[in-house]
């Protein structure tokens, strides 16, 4: 069975968030299990490009709308993802360094899975299941199925996956005419709200989507920025597959970028060890509970009541508890938490910007990880922190609920809250005090923690069945 991940992200290729993480790691463990997977993504000018091998595998030339523009087809030559790589590089369009955030971003995206199309049309590299993620790659399956052009790919079928239904890549009628000759009596398929929506188009069109968790595809009826209705009325074509972790590239037992290596076993002694060195980078106090958080500064992931909950925590406990913050976005947050950093500087690390390296470091060094998001589909940032023996405080949505037991529940492991709430918030932190100073309980939790499975094993075989479904 072979299968093509279309994709705008894939790590190490190029990372802007969890996105990539999945594409990077989906592939490499369905080809352990047998399956012939693939990523195809754009073509950036970026580290990963320059230090890499690449043939070129197919050239041709694709229209958008009446520009027509070449296109080549680059294969990474050793397959050290784990996987076959391809690179759609368009010179002048897909030869950029950045991922988003271009003016022509729309065009970028459609000439992508355009030439994807056309190269798999014309140069017999015809795959079994065609998995498009996000709505970068969602108007393949209505090209797929109602454009004349591809109509020896309109057999194949389509899965395709949400990350975040919050994003749509909707654009207006007037650029219809970039698409390949398509059938118009088949246009509201590709209609939502009065424009072209990519989103919608493949939750239409393809044959099965998935959401990122189970809970996630219930909350798409409820919240997904104008598609409540279309996720109610395609309900039977969803299905909720919870996302791994690469266990290989996030194992604190073997992992390069730690100064200190452990198990669960060790947890203890190597959890103290990255703590000590983590501590030292921002000479903030070793002895004092750690709470951290890494992310996006954005309204989703509820960065912004971090500073006035971190001020709150602070005035009420004193010096007795220290916080970590990494990540960038929100200009209003940012200078927030600056200012933090100015009035307690004892007691508040801040990192703006983001490193993958002391990433890594502060999942191993921390004691709690708080993820106070409004959204998260999945969540991948609480399945690192607990396989490194972090505690995770998560707000019960999406995959944070289905992936993180409240401690006081049995079998529980970690701290949840229910609203995004500055009062939840210091609550949570609160519980997360009172734990730390019971030693003996917290070091259960941990190792209870490294105990679970995020493997992408079980994930890879629930993709595998549905693949095999529509095959058969």
């Amino acid at each position: 069975m072979r299968i093509f991940h279309l994709s705008a992200e894939c790590y190490p290729v190029a990372k802007v968030g969890g996105l990539a993480d999945v594409v990077g790691a989906l592939p490499k463990h369905q080809n352990q299990a047998g399956l012939q997977a693939a990523v195809v993504m754009p073509f950036y000018n970026r580290k990963f490009v320059h230090e890499s091998q690449f043939d070129i595998v197919f050239q041709g030339t694709s229209l958008l709308g009446t520009r027509r523009i070449y296109f080549e087809i680059l294969k990474e030559q050793s397959d050290k993802l784990g996987f076959e790589l391809y690179l759609i590089k368009i010179p002048g369009l897909l030869d950029r360094e950045n991922v988003y955030s271009y003016p022509d971003e729309r065009d970028q995206f459609l000439a992508f899975q355009l030439c994807f199309l056309d190269w798999i049309n014309w140069s017999g590299q015809k795959p079994d299941i065609v998995h498009c993620h996000d709505h970068h790659s969602g108007l393949i399956p209505f090209m797929m199925y109602h454009s004349a052009l591809y109509t020896s790919l309109a057999h194949i079928p389509t899965v395709f996956t949400i990350h975040n239904g919050q994003y749509h890549g909707a654009f207006g009628w007037d650029r219809l005419e970039l698409l390949p000759e398509v059938d118009f009596y088949k246009t509201g398929l590709l209609e939502w709200a009065g424009g072209i929506n990519p989103l919608a188009s493949a939750v239409k069109c393809c044959w099965k989507y998935t959401t990122v968790s189970p809970s996630y595809l219930y909350e798409l009826t409820k919240s997904s920025n104008g598609l409540e209705y279309l996720f109610y009325i395609e309900g039977q074509k969803g299905v909720g597959i919870l996302n791994g972790i690469d266990t290989e590239v996030w194992n604190p037992a073997t992992d390069p970028m730690l100064p200190s290596h452990y198990n669960a076993t060790t947890v203890t002694k190597g959890k103290a060890a990255n703590k000590a060195a983590l501590c030292q980078r921002f000479e903030i106090d070793k002895a004092k509970p750690l709470v951290a958080f890494i992310g996006r500064l954005v309204d989703e992931k509820g960065s912004d009541l971090l500073p006035a909950a971190i001020e709150r925590s602070i005035e009420e406990h004193g010096d007795t508890v220290n916080f970590l913050v990494l990540g960038t976005g929100d200009a209003e947050t940012e200078e927030g938490l600056k200012q933090l950093k100015e009035t307690y500087p004892a007691q508040c690390a801040i990192f703006i910007g983001y490193d993958e390296s002391l990433a890594h470091l502060v999942y191993a060094g921390s004691d709690f990880l708080l993820m106070p998001s409004r959204v998260e589909p999945c969540g991948l940032n609480q399945m690192y922190a607990m396989r490194y023996g972090t505690l995770p405080m998560v707000r019960s949505t999406g995959g944070l609920r289905d992936t993180v037991i409240d401690f006081g529940d049995e079998g529980g492991y970690g701290i949840r809250f229910d609203q995004v709430s500055v009062d939840d918030i210091c609550s949570s932190i609160n519980r997360a005090i009172d734990l730390y100073k019971d030693s003996r309980k917290l070091q259960t939790l941990r190792k209870r923690m490294m105990a679970l499975d995020f493997s992408w094993g079980r994930s890879a075989k629930e993709y595998t069945d549905l693949y095999q479904s529509l095959i058969s």
